[in-house]
């Protein structure tokens, strides 16, 4: 995706499997032929940049982080409902599992904001590690870990207090974040290319793996029912890794300029949206093959997804752009302008 508010390369949404362990278990990917298509275009319009997007699946909304504001989208008709404001840079938005509380990681102000889901009053302002980024809700200690890219480290908070329970130090600069939802947490570290492995309890780093021949990990989906880790790479590969030993058991090819790795359970499939314009999508055939089952062309600079586990849908950002301007030392890789009032959700499904 196309990210103005962002400080370093990233983006995707936690993905939840569910599926049995054993390899017959695994259904085909698809029936046959390119079984997904872009649906529908949703214009949602205002400025600026943007960066994780969040899907909510039981109350059918789409959190979309957008510079000063959140922006919420009712998943039903596609239509703006709401939006949280009076940031500085927001990144993206962690849900709790009672349905009750979010958390937005305001890397402008150092800071992670509490409020209310049903009244979408922020409540609490806390205070976090330079720059929070990733973010994310552990569901068994209950805690709000924020990985924060200017700092190198990981701020850990306790929900029932808001209170900054501890400050985990980090072998580089963390992108984004994953749960098992039994008390472990990973975090793709994208300047040494390496997945680190938190005990969430404790707020140790228990493990960090490098993820070679992988490069520049900046997206993460989880497979809980194969301890399956897929980190998408700079270097178009998305890297397959073991979540209890740290082995890379796969590296299947991806699209240029990936941002966010998504994981549908109930259908087998693994995608990593790319900034050139396409929608990687990969058949599970086992826990360790993969092949492509679908190139899907997108729009450029739809490289940030969010994937509903409820309905396998996949939802896209991206903005009609502006040519790119020249590069210059200060700013070898400048980004095309973003048009006025052009930003868009793209719907992808079956």
């Amino acid at each position: 995706m196309f990210k103005a508010t962002k400080l370093t390369t990233r983006a995707v949404v936690t993905v939840m499997s569910a599926m049995a362990l054993s390899i017959p278990a695994l259904l085909p990917a698809a029936d046959s032929g390119s079984p997904y298509k872009v649906q529908q275009t949703w214009t949602i319009g205002g400025d600026g940049g943007w960066d994780y997007l969040t899907v909510d699946s039981a109350a059918h909304l789409l959190y979309i982080a957008r510079n000063t504001r959140i922006q919420i989208v009712d998943l039903k008709t596609g239509k703006l409902v709401g939006e949280i404001t009076g940031f500085k840079g927001t990144h993206g938005v962690a849900l709790d599992t009672a349905g009750k509380t979010g958390y937005i990681s305001d890397g402008g102000s150092n800071s992670v904001a509490v409020f209310d889901r049903a009244t979408r009053k922020v409540t609490a302002t806390i205070p976090t590690g330079k720059n929070p980024d990733g973010i994310l809700f552990e569901p068994k200690t209950e805690r709000i870990f924020t990985f924060n890219g200017g700092s190198k480290d990981a701020t850990v908070i306790d929900t029932h207090t808001n209170k900054v329970v501890a400050t985990i130090a980090l072998p580089g600069r963390p992108e984004f974040p994953q749960a098992d939802g039994k008390g472990i947490v990973f975090a793709n570290i994208e300047d040494v290319s390496k997945i680190v492995r938190i005990d969430a309890a404790s707020a140790k780093v228990t493990a960090s793996w490098p993820i070679a021949p992988g490069e520049e990990p900046s997206g993460m989906a989880i497979d809980i029912a194969h301890d399956r880790l897929f980190s998408v790479c700079g270097n178009k590969k998305m890297t397959v890794v073991d979540a209890k030993s740290g082995k890379v058991v796969a590296t299947p090819a991806i699209g240029n300029g990936p941002d966010a790795a998504g994981f549908d359970a109930a259908h087998s499939v693994a995608f990593s949206s790319n900034g050139e314009g396409n929608l990687t999508i990969l058949s599970q055939k086992s826990a360790d093959e993969y092949e492509t089952l679908q190139t899907l062309t997108t729009k450029p600079g739809a490289r940030t997804m969010a994937v509903d586990r409820a309905t396998g849908k996949v939802y896209l950002a991206t903005a009609a752009l502006g040519p790119r301007p020249a590069a210059t030392p200060e700013n070898p890789r400048p980004r095309p302008a973003i048009l006025p009032n052009s930003f868009m959700v793209l719907v992808v499904g079956r």
